[in-house]
């Protein structure tokens, strides 16, 4: 019966999955959970049409992991069907572990990486529905003895980055996000275990790493964007200083727990407590202390609220020796003005780098299968191609705005 569903994709069209455990999956409270995880935390105040969901995108991953998957075998690569479900489980639970408002508030709640999560996670949801997911966690861990399956579910030209990229650029109308993803699976072969590109796919390939690099400097590190998600960590961190200070501030019994919560990863990590809160912390926990919370008696956390809720952003510029000396200057009559500390001055005015790699080599090669059999790495077919960090200095700061 599981079997009959189907999805209707607005990229993809109706789209459905081969195994019943998917959808057991899907049905579990964890995965549902994704639903309310946003997929691009504040984009939409730039990019109204970006409210889409991590749900969204791992169901659109797994299709696309099915479609590569098929794809392979009908290249005469042999996968068996318990490796086909396996890599199809990891890559629709790849983003189990992301906490609210996604990579925004990743070290802010928890000082802990979402992939470390998604695996504690994937192992309970293996338990309760009584699977055998050693597979599965082997691939997603990359420790399984087939490189090419892990590849796809994490590597330079996987599923995750072909489909985020389309589905952020279709909600987001920014159309230089645009990938050919159905070329570049038609593409994909396995060489000596390793996933490769055939060469015919080259410029496809080439394409996906420029649209990869626009959508980050124009959608995922637009200024306006890291501001508003610089306010909303700002909120965080105000919220956790009242929390710790015996403050009472509107927040969710789990929110509550995050916001006292001390210590590494090692002292919380694995402590029953934190499992059962997180999987019940989503946006709406934040949104709801951010609305009730406009008017709160500490008057640095209600008006961190009410802009953020308001949309009155920082103001942004780029960081330049005549830029740094205004904002420096503002800073300190800022702080005059409304006679703020060293320390509560900084929720309003805040420093950024952001770095990118256009092609970064040192996370592995786009391996390439030429016409002859050999393969290269995609850098020595390619001189042009930049494999240097770009780098993005940012200054953001309150101007004219009263307590």
């Amino acid at each position: 019966m599981n079997k009959k569903k189907i999805f209707n994709d607005p990229i993809y069209g109706l789209i459905r999955f081969p195994f019943d455990t998917i959808y057991e999956i899907i049905d579990h409270p964890y995965f549902q959970r994704l639903r309310r995880i946003s997929q691009q935390a504040l984009s939409h105040y730039v990019y109204p049409g970006a409210l889409h969901t991590r749900f969204q995108h791992a169901l659109g991953a797994t299709h696309l992991m099915c479609r590569a998957i098929e794809t392979l075998k009908s290249k005469g690569v042999i996968i068996s069907d318990k490796e086909f479900e396996a890599v199809c489980i990891a890559i629709l639970l790849h983003d189990v572990g992301h906490g609210p408002f996604s990579h925004a508030l990743e070290h802010t709640l928890a000082d802990v990486h979402h992939e470390k999560i998604s695996l504690i996670i994937m192992e309970k949801i293996g338990k309760e529905l009584g699977k055998d997911f050693s597979l599965v966690l082997s691939i997603f861990r990359g420790s399984y003895d087939r490189p090419f399956l892990h590849q796809l579910v994490s590597g330079q030209i996987d599923v995750d980055r072909m489909d985020y990229l389309t589905r952020d650029s279709f909600f987001s109308g920014v159309a230089e996000g645009i990938i050919g993803y159905d070329r570049i699976i038609t593409m994909m072969n396995v060489a000596d275990e390793q996933l490769v590109i055939e060469e015919k796919g080259i410029y496809s390939i080439e394409k996906f790493l420029m649209a990869r690099r626009l959508m980050y400097w124009q959608v995922y590190l637009h200024k306006t964007v890291i501001s508003a998600e610089i306010m909303l960590i700002a909120v965080l961190n105000r919220a956790r200083y009242l929390a710790i200070s015996g403050i009472v501030i509107p927040s969710s019994d789990e929110l509550n727990y995050f916001l006292s919560l001390k210590g590494d990863e090692k002292d919380f990590l694995y402590q029953p407590e934190f499992l059962s809160n997180y999987v019940q912390l989503d946006d709406m926990d934040i949104l709801w202390m951010i609305k009730r919370s406009v008017n709160h008696p500490d008057r640095i956390f209600a008006a961190l609220c009410k802009n953020l809720l308001e949309r009155k952003l920082l103001k942004v510029s780029l960081s330049t020796d005549e830029s740094r000396v205004l904002f420096l200057e503002n800073k300190r009559i800022y702080q005059e003005a409304h006679q703020l500390s060293e320390s509560e001055i900084e929720y309003f005015f805040a420093e950024k780098k952001e770095v990118i790699y256009p092609y970064d080599t040192k996370s592995g090669e786009i391996n390439m299968l030429m016409k002859s059999g050999k393969v290269f790495p995609y850098s020595a077919l390619n001189t042009h191609l930049n494999t240097q960090a770009e780098e993005r200095t940012f200054l953001f700061y309150v101007k004219n705005s009263h307590l």
